[in-house]
């Protein structure tokens, strides 16, 4: 049987086609359906596949294309319904998607290209999610290196150059200077962003540079042996600042701050609240003293402190057990009305203790045979008659 036709290859800009059903298999969650020829890129080359619908020219019920994948030359549309075999149907894309992948692998061509050329590095592994797109590089790359690279893939896109897709001969392959992984022979599809990229690809891509609109870096990450960069293009990047811009709203209204002066409000805030955590640990370092010194020599004592965090529950523990000749348990409850507990014995070995309580007052934690840290979700009453045995 003859390859099925790949209209996709041809324009990528076709949104609807007439085609005829070549076979219809059922699958297990539903019908693999081939046609003589089609529209639907199959997933590949880190391009998802295209959705859309099948409609039987004679019938009104369309198939949903959920997937698309290519075997041997054949391209399987996984619909959720059959199709008959030697039925005339239309294919219609689901366009809205489709161009905004075509933006985000144009986009992502460009950036890989020119990271290439200026650093050397190459593209080692690539994924298009609906989110972002993240490309990982075999090198190292610093936020300012991210920056250089994103003004200029926009200086390629603003250039708006027509996109040159090709299948050069075999000599004008070997001459060829071009981006692939791994070496390539026979008929080979060339994509080229004048400017900003030449690389080996099967993907769909805009027909021109200022399609792609923009593009925005977003992260770049240690990952592996190189870095991992996350991007958007397109329609994306306008999404991508509805957000950020609604956050930085908000931010400035609670803080009284212009929206370009955001930043420094938060981190006058944060220096605000440093300065008063350091308030609060010595105030509260002069009340464990007090506390250390109320229980001195009394021997084992139990502790409900309100509003206390993790640390000043340990700090408070740590305190009192060294006055009291005995053991120290301090809990302080949560807002989800569980406790927090430190507990310690200056020489002693709790650990036997710790593994009975957590049993009793379903809680988990651990720590030094002398001092333990945990939590439990039982209520002070429980808590308090689990001590009273003792």
């Amino acid at each position: 049987m003859d390859a099925t036709r790949k209209l996709y290859e041809e324009d990528a800009y076709l949104r609807e086609f007439t085609a005829v059903v070549v076979d219809c298999r059922e699958r297990k969650n539903g019908w693999a359906v081939e046609l003589d020829r089609t529209a639907f890129y199959p997933e590949g080359g880190g391009q998802p596949a295209d959705q859309g619908m099948i409609t039987p020219v004679s019938s009104p019920e369309s198939a949903r294309v959920e997937d698309v994948h290519e075997k041997e030359g054949k391209v399987w549309h996984y619909v959720d319904r059959p199709l008959d075999t030697g039925t005339a149907v239309i294919g219609k894309i689901d366009w809205e998607r489709r161009f905004d992948l075509m933006q985000q692998h144009s986009g992502e061509h460009i950036v890989s290209g020119l990271v290439h050329n200026r650093f050397g590095y190459d593209n080692v592994g690539f994924h298009m999610g609906s989110d972002v797109i993240t490309i990982d590089f075999n090198g190292l790359l610093m936020e300012e290196d991210l920056q250089l690279i994103e003004r200029e893939a926009n200086q390629v896109i603003v250039s708006n150059a027509l996109t040159e897709i090709f299948f050069p001969d075999p000599e004008e392959l070997k001459e060829l200077e071009y981006r692939s992984k791994k070496e390539l022979t026979g008929k080979v599809r060339i994509v080229r962003f004048p400017g900003g990229d030449t690389c080996a690809c099967c993907g769909t891509h805009v027909k021109r540079a200022g399609e792609i609109g923009v593009v925005k870096l977003l992260s770049v990450v240690k990952f592996r042996e190189g870095v991992r960069v996350e991007m958007i293009s397109g329609s994306r990047v306008l999404d991508w600042i509805r957000v950020i811009a609604g956050q930085n709203h908000l931010i400035s209204v609670r803080l009284s701050a212009k929206p370009d002066q955001t930043a420094k409000a938060v981190e006058r805030l944060g220096q605000e609240n440093f300065e008063l955590r350091g308030q609060i640990a010595r105030l509260e370092a002069k009340e464990f003293a007090r506390l250390a010194g109320d229980y001195s020599g009394k021997g084992d004592v139990l502790l409900f402190e309100e509003g206390l965090e993790a640390d000043s529950v340990r700090r408070l523990a740590d305190t009192v057990m060294q006055s009291c000749g005995g053991r120290c348990a301090v809990f302080s409850k949560k807002a989800d009305g569980t406790f927090m507990y430190a507990m310690g014995q200056a020489g002693g070995d709790l650990r036997a203790l710790v593994k009975d309580m957590n049993q009793a007052l379903s809680g988990r934690g651990g720590g030094k045979p002398f001092f333990v840290q945990g939590q439990v979700t039982a209520g002070e009453e429980k808590i308090r008659e689990f001590f009273q045995k003792l």
